[in-house]
């Protein structure tokens, strides 16, 4: 956390010398979904805003992540047909193309197709299907 600070105010050329205790436990307290990256942007959005020598806090108006109590981990394959189920519906189908769903997620239309075939996706049952994968035939 105070790398970012340090980093970011440099190169913004300010100078932040405190970080309040309460922001650092909102900070560490917080789940990041988003991971390092998301700690990275979050900090620098903070040094942008804060003026003067003590950090702004960052979580300000960022929403904390709820994960209830009844719901399990997904996995990295359920997270992944539910993304390419979503952008099926969005292109309607359409794999290939400018518009389709290959090019909207950054793969090659053949990459998209083994993708499909492995985690049992076909554009006939793209709306059909639940994001956990069963095939309703």
């Amino acid at each position: 956390m105070k790398h970012f600070v340090g980093k970011y105010s440099e190169r913004m050329g300010k100078r932040i010398d405190e970080i309040p205790e309460e922001v650092m436990a909102a900070l560490v307290a917080y789940s990041w979904p988003g991971n390092i990256r998301e700690l990275q942007n979050c900090v620098e959005r903070s040094v942008i805003m804060t003026c003067g020598n003590v950090l702004h806090d960052p979580l300000q108006g960022i929403a904390p992540v709820a994960i209830g109590d009844n719901q399990e981990p997904r996995t990295l394959a359920e997270a992944e047909r539910e993304h390419i189920h979503r952008t099926l519906e969005k292109t309607n189908g359409l794999v290939a193309g400018p518009n389709g769903a290959a090019a909207r997620l950054g793969v090659k239309r053949s990459t998209l197709y083994f993708r499909m075939r492995k985690l049992g996706i076909s554009r006939s049952n793209k709306k059909a299907c639940s994001a956990t994968g069963s095939d309703p035939r």
